[in-house]
């Protein structure tokens, strides 16, 4: 996911899409933790695009009114 992309969310679209990508960063988890992970790497783009939504997040939550 792209901050192109993220711009042109809206704070609640930003908010379940962040809860969902957590969500599935706690199932990659378990899986490591059985070691049926089968792209590792996948957890640091998901950690990276939760930052990313945060991010935006903060912004709008800042911005003046």
């Amino acid at each position: 996911m792209k901050m192109s992309e993220i711009k042109d969310l809206t704070p609640q679209e930003l908010t379940s899409r962040s809860r969902d990508l957590r969500q599935e960063i706690f199932n990659l988890r378990l899986q490591q933790a059985s070691s049926q992970l089968e792209k590792p790497a996948r957890l640091r783009v998901l950690r990276r695009d939760v930052a990313r939504l945060e991010t935006r997040i903060s912004q709008l939550r800042n911005k003046p009114a």
